[in-house]
């Protein structure tokens, strides 16, 4: 996979994010996934919002403010 389309935010700015909870789905050529939180904390921003705009993996996406 070398891009996809966030299509659906399950998580909401400042909601309350645990480790492994899915935080958006993803349409790739292949398949439409969900993608889970790497960290613990609250979801201060989302950064892409927009179904039609290719995101390339690895690319940030939102920002997280973490309890560590």
């Amino acid at each position: 996979m070398i891009h996809g389309n966030i299509i659906e935010w399950l998580k909401k700015e400042g909601d309350q994010v645990n480790k492994g909870d899915p935080l958006f789905t993803v349409d790739t050529e292949k398949a439409v996934i969900e993608v889970e939180s790497g960290v613990s904390g609250i979801l201060k921003k989302i950064l892409v919002n927009d179904p039609d705009k290719q995101v390339p993996v690895g690319d940030v996406v939102a920002i997280m403010e973490t309890e560590d």
